[in-house]
């Protein structure tokens, strides 16, 4: 007797018909991911870090890896497997909340105590990866995101899945595959469905270095593109460095004579937006919202230049410090963000701050690296400079 196939909606479907359900798996497709020889474990000691974790794993039809991560009383971290891992692909999802190095400790130590416990792979669900801002040598700092991945390495990390890194070069730092994920299918759906009368909304990058993440929402959504640059957009002041200064003395081992043509110093002009903003609803594009001044500052301009409603969509949504009070009391009416960080208790602080659910691309991720599946599909219609 032939068993009748078993259907399985996947994230395929999603994609066909753009909308957000949740992926259904029956009873039997439940009974061979069980048995599938894998594991999935948070890493995360609050609540509110394993909600994600919570999330991933009832669309993947699996429990939650058992696990006790907890900190003593000297804030040492301490992990306890509680289950075997021999031979299993494990996944550790840990997302950041605002104790970033408490976290990282918490997945390092986590995947050391199951590379010890004869793990077959350990790949880290990293939906925001931290220190990602610091991918770029400064003055005379250091490349804080190549030494996190070297950590990661030698803790045992195999594989990382995470989502819109800050630069996709940050890829570049790991020996190990990174799959680099988009939140962009999700953040457009949601401008497409919950932003009334969108075709009148113009896309907004608010400097120079964010126009090419708008120009894809904008030619994606067939809405026109507007780019600020100014004074007010600057976030990295150029500070004095003694490098740029003249040695006191010449020193008697370079070229007699030798005068270098010295460098300009930078003067930011006025701040201007490219583009017509009026009467349009602008919906600001960027990958990161965290200190909110730049964005208040540019919802004022994008207000005084006729804009009627002002959005903010970013992937991650960290708003640090005094972030939930400086959007409420701005000209901005919605800052949309998803749920790569914790971010609950700003949302208490501040209604205009919404979420969108993200989960099910990182479980559909979760599932084809598990199967040795193609991750083709999750790239599907995104170019190189996406």
């Amino acid at each position: 007797m032939v068993d009748k196939p078993i259907v399985v909606r996947t994230i395929d479907d999603w994609f066909s018909n753009q909308s957000l359900y949740s992926l259904s798996y029956d009873y039997q497709s439940r009974m061979n991911v069980g048995k599938s020889g894998y594991r999935v474990f948070s890493a995360n000691s609050t609540t509110a870090g394993t909600e994600l974790a919570k999330k991933i794993t009832e669309r993947l039809g699996v429990d939650l890896g058992k696990s006790v991560v907890y900190q003593e009383s000297n804030r040492e971290t301490r992990v306890d497997v509680k289950e075997s891992v021999r031979g299993q692909d494990i996944f550790i999802i840990q997302t950041i909340p605002r104790d970033v190095n408490t976290a990282i400790m918490e997945l390092l130590i986590m995947a050391y105590a199951l590379k010890t416990s004869c793990a077959k792979n350990i790949i880290g669900v990293i939906p925001y990866f931290p220190y990602s801002k610091q991918c770029k040598m400064r003055k005379r700092g250091s490349i804080v995101c190549k030494l996190l991945a070297s950590m990661l390495a030698k803790a045992g990390l195999t594989h990382i899945i995470t989502m819109d890194l800050h630069q996709k070069e940050i890829q570049g730092f790991f020996g190990f595959p990174v799959d680099n994920l988009r939140a962009s299918p999700f953040l457009i759906q949601y401008i497409q469905e919950e932003i009334p009368d969108y075709r009148n909304a113009i896309i907004v990058a608010k400097s120079p270095s964010a126009a090419k993440r708008a120009q894809s929402y904008a030619e994606r959504l067939r809405l026109g593109l507007a780019v600020m640059h100014g004074e007010a957009q600057c976030s990295e002041s150029d500070m004095a460095d003694g490098r740029q200064s003249p040695p006191l003395v010449r020193s008697s081992s370079g070229h007699p004579g030798l005068d270098l043509p010295l460098m300009m110093a930078k003067e930011k002009p006025p701040i201007s937006v490219v583009g017509d903003v009026g009467g349009r609803i602008a919906i600001i594009i960027d990958d990161i919202i965290d200190d909110v001044e730049n964005f208040v500052a540019a919802a004022e301009i994008l207000k005084e230049r006729g804009a009627y409603k002002i959005y903010i969509m970013a992937t991650h949504g960290l708003l640090s410090a005094d972030a939930p009070r400086l959007i409420e009391e701005s000209a901005i009416d919605e800052v949309v963000v998803t749920n790569t960080v914790p971010h609950e208790v700003q949302k208490l602080q501040c209604p205009k701050i919404k979420t969108v659910d993200v989960s099910m691309i990182l479980a559909e991720a979760i599932r084809r690296t598990h199967n040795g599946e193609s991750m083709a599909y999750l790239f599907r219609n995104i170019t190189v400079d996406d």
